[in-house]
């Protein structure tokens, strides 16, 4: 299902993930990828200690430099790749931006916003819906969790 290239792309956000972590951010990490050139056009990690704000997740923070840099609302011509399921807030953002296809990592049944219980893809009031593909490099994305919050519990 997933080629060498995908694993590349996850490859990248799995970098930012570890960046993040090495900031004592939850290590999420995520990467934009041009449809047509397949080039990474933005990628970013949590930063929200670091800006103080909440709503600094990976995937706001390239939603907002994509959209500011292309000067638009939307990136419809845009795929992400994200190490752990989006949030509620973040998968309502992607929804809003009308990004294509998000394939992440890890499923995150706690505070996932795409396969737990709260599934907001299936609400009608959310009018876009990226494709989702899951799993790729699903224990990588999820290890690098685990070993962020044992070290919080030492």
């Amino acid at each position: 299902m997933f080629d060498e290239t995908d694993h590349n792309r996850m490859r990248a956000a799995l970098e930012e993930a570890r960046l993040a972590f090495d900031r004592d951010e939850v290590p999420i990490g995520a990467v934009l990828i041009h449809r047509e050139t397949g080039e990474i056009a933005a990628r970013a990690g949590n930063r929200t200690l670091e800006q103080c704000d909440p709503t600094s997740h990976a995937e706001i923070l390239l939603i907002r430099d994509m959209c500011k840099k292309l000067g638009v609302q939307r990136i419809p011509d845009y795929d992400l790749y994200v190490t752990i399921e989006p949030c509620p807030m973040c998968a309502a953002a992607i929804s809003y931006a009308r990004i294509g296809t998000v394939i992440f990592g890890a499923t995150d049944p706690k505070s996932g916003g795409i396969t737990s219980p709260v599934a907001l893809y299936t609400q009608p009031q959310l009018h876009h819906k990226p494709a989702i593909l899951s799993g790729l490099m699903s224990d990588a994305c999820a290890q690098i969790m685990k070993d962020f919050f044992a070290r919080k519990r030492t």
